[in-house]
């Protein structure tokens, strides 16, 4: 903590939200449409224009319409319906997904960003800029956040959004257990003279691998993995003719690189924080896990912890006492191994593009082309790539339905869509006839009737749309049961009121 004669100002809050990137954002969106008091600060001064992430997969978005927010991201970015998890081997998306988005949508960072604050700012959240935390301490009752300027932000909670030099995960002692990759990234946004005749265009040799993705608007994110640049130091800019000599030498063609707006040099790395909580304080985000961009993963992966976190932060702090703390440990428990899954896969990606071995590239490569000549497989690796296939472990020594923790689809509900209903941030209980009416003690349980033959006849959706508690012959104490742990019994009384 920063010393006690030093401080200027003391002020509580239910949660403070540290890093306003898409997590933090999201997840202080998310509390905050539940009545929590949360307030969310962000090191920089300025808003930043930082375009790194780019890709918003189909999950994202089925998340994003959960919350009303899909259409307008979808007005920002630019649609890809294809993905490509080696080169030469194209997946068609909208004949593998079955969901509203089978797509990639490009859009820059900046772009969601701007949307989850104007979400945010409707939501009365409180941004405080500037705010750089150097201190934490946290007791039986809460936690006391240490900021530069010496004020203190008292919490219940707290959340490190903060990025991969995460001082919140710093500041708890929590190791970031990985690696780093050799190779430099460069990234840059410029316009070109010439379109490049594939809409994702990849081409890789033994000296690295580029690409060219499309934002829709006239401009392209260009990225190179330049061997031969490796030895330039980070802090130097990224120039055009840089990025023009790398395509010219790995692709053949620099497609008549012109303007660029942005450029970035980075190192990129496999790490994940060995804990998401500790206490009373959690990770999320690029705090809690970082990867090679291949694959667009990171801002996706981080907005799903939000949805994760946010719901059972909120639902905690409406419950209180250690009865629900069972809730906030699954955060960790559901979401870790997510993460775990995104560092392998992009790991794997990462090797089969940037591998020193030339021969096991192509070998790796043909193995990938060949599995996904099959169906099944062609679907998973879509899934996976696209977070459908998401899913979130089974308890221990439970008989639970099979398809507990699994994502719930977008079933129409007597003319109105499911995750329409989702978007009051509510438990939805969805069966096949209108009878069964939800037991009392539990007013934040929507209702919807389905005629879905393929589902349960009573499905218990979560706030983020996985499935709680699933039954093909539901039983009336089975239901309490389930509501009873899910939902607890609910106070009705909102944390802005306490």
């Amino acid at each position: 903590m920063s010393n006690a004669r030093n401080v200027r100002n003391t002020r509580n809050t239910d949660v403070a939200v540290v890093g306003a990137g898409p997590t933090g954002l999201m997840l202080a969106c998310e509390l905050a449409m539940r009545g929590v008091r949360v307030e969310l600060l962000e090191r920089r001064s300025d808003a930043p224009s930082i375009t790194r992430a780019f890709a918003v997969h189909a999950r994202t978005l089925e998340l994003l319409d959960a919350r009303g927010l899909a259409d307008d991201e979808l007005a920002r970015g630019f649609p890809v319906d294809g993905a490509a998890p080696v080169p030469g081997a194209m997946l068609s998306l909208p004949e593998t997904l079955q969901t509203r988005y089978p797509m990639i949508l490009m859009v820059p960072q900046s772009g969601t960003e701007d949307l989850l604050e104007g979400r945010a700012k409707q939501l009365g959240v409180e941004l405080v800029r500037g705010a750089e935390a150097i201190g934490l301490r946290q007791d039986a009752d809460g936690v006391s956040l240490g900021l530069a300027n010496g004020d203190v932000v008292r919490a219940r909670y707290v959340v490190g959004c903060d990025g991969a030099h995460s001082a919140v995960r710093r500041l708890l002692g929590v190791d970031f257990v990985g690696k780093q990759y050799e190779t430099h990234i460069l990234l840059a946004d410029l316009q070109l003279s010439r379109q490049p005749d594939e809409v994702m265009f990849a081409r890789t040799n033994n000296q690295g691998i580029v690409l060219v993705l499309p934002f829709g608007d006239g401009w392209y994110r260009a990225i190179a993995w330049d061997r031969l640049r490796e030895g330039a130091p980070l802090s130097e800019p990224v120039s055009a003719a840089e990025m023009r000599d790398a395509f010219t030498r790995i692709a053949g063609d620099d497609f008549g690189m012109r303007e660029m707006r942005w450029s970035s040099r980075f190192v990129s790395e496999r790490r994940q924080a060995r804990h998401y909580r500790v206490g009373r304080v959690f990770l999320a985000g690029d705090a809690a896990h970082v990867h090679s961009p291949i694959g667009g993963q990171g801002m996706n992966t981080g907005i799903g912890d939000a949805m994760n976190l946010g719901w059972k932060l909120a639902q905690n702090l409406d419950c209180g006492g250690p009865t629900s703390d069972w809730l906030l440990d699954s955060y960790e428990a559901e979401r870790h191994p997510v993460g775990a899954a995104v560092l392998a896969m992009t790991d794997a990606f990462n090797q089969l593009v940037l591998g020193r071995s030339t021969v096991r590239r192509m070998v790796q490569r043909l193995v990938i082309r060949t599995i996904l000549g099959f169906g099944r497989t062609r679907r998973l690796m879509a899934e996976r790539i696209s977070g459908i296939g998401i899913a979130y472990p089974a308890r221990s020594g439970h008989r639970d339905h099979r398809l507990v923790g699994r994502r719930m689809p977008d079933v129409d509900c007597g003319g109105v869509r499911l995750y329409e209903m989702l978007r009051g941030g509510r438990f939805v209980l969805v069966t096949r006839a209108a009878g069964n009416p939800v037991p009392a003690g539990w007013p934040g349980v929507d209702r919807a009737v389905h005629a879905d033959p393929a589902l349960p006849a009573a499905i218990l959706v979560r706030p983020d749309g996985y499935i709680a508690w699933a039954a093909d012959r539901p039983q009336a104490s089975d239901l309490s049961t389930a509501l009873r742990r899910w939902c607890g019994q609910r106070s009705g009384i909102s944390c802005a009121s306490r």
